[in-house]
């Protein structure tokens, strides 16, 4: 019997090519396949494709060829509605510029991730303050992100990507407008989820962060290609 655990994010042929003239392939065909639990860095030169990866994956953009496959369900199949619920359940986003809005509470924003949620509003503010305690930020869930730190509006982006408990977390250059210490704090944190058992995907171009995944994807040209992380 296999161990290995079931793929959460799984391209076969996937590829996306802008319509021309002339037409331009942003995201060659190929195959990749992520499984729970696993922590993946995506790395490669600007204009190389990695957005284009993470807009596919993050189910905001359809490929063009192949078929995309996240948690098991086939998503060409999908209306704009039901991808749009997909995503909110099964995907959690940290972006580099955080995406907080500025006179709401750190609860508050992390609380409208749970557009998708139908339980009472309550019970939505105890999840927001369980997942903003987990990225230790309870002391802070009342604070305005115009009065927390850099590395604290990160840290609230994180909660918000993990209050409705997705299966995949997608970052895209998460500690780039860091400094040195705080993203190795965040860093630290990403460790710890994956310790925990979160998917973790995160789109780099620091070396050094490229470094802290267990395997690490490359895109060149559009084309991906798997290396050994060091």
């Amino acid at each position: 019997m296999s161990t290995l655990a079931a793929p959460v994010v799984e391209f076969r042929g996937v590829g996306l090519t802008y319509p021309g003239p002339p037409p331009v392939p942003a995201l060659r065909p190929g195959d990749v396949t992520i499984r729970r639990g696993e922590y993946v860095t995506v790395v490669g030169p600007s204009g190389s494709g990695k957005s284009t990866f993470l807009n596919i994956a993050g189910l905001l953009d359809a490929p063009t060829s192949g078929r995309y496959f996240l948690d098991g369900v086939d998503t060409g199949g999908l209306g704009d509605a039901d991808r749009t619920a997909l995503r909110g359940r099964r995907i959690g986003f940290v972006f580099q510029s955080f995406h907080l809005l500025p006179h709401r509470s750190a609860t508050e924003n992390v609380m409208l991730a749970m557009v998708y949620n139908t339980g009472p509003r309550t019970d939505r503010r105890t999840r927001a303050r369980e997942a903003l305690a987990r990225v230790g930020l309870a002391h802070r869930a009342d604070a305005l992100p115009t009065r927390l730190s850099g590395g604290e509006r990160q840290r609230v982006a994180i909660a918000r990507a993990l209050v409705t408990r997705p299966s995949l977390l997608l970052c895209d250059e998460p500690t780039g407008n860091l400094d040195t210490a705080t993203a190795g704090s965040v860093l630290g944190l990403l460790d710890d989820l994956h310790r925990d058992g979160m998917t973790l995907v995160v789109i780099t171009h620091d070396p050094g962060v490229a470094a802290r995944g267990r395997r690490t994807l490359t895109i060149r040209d559009g084309v991906l290609a798997e290396r050994t992380a060091a």
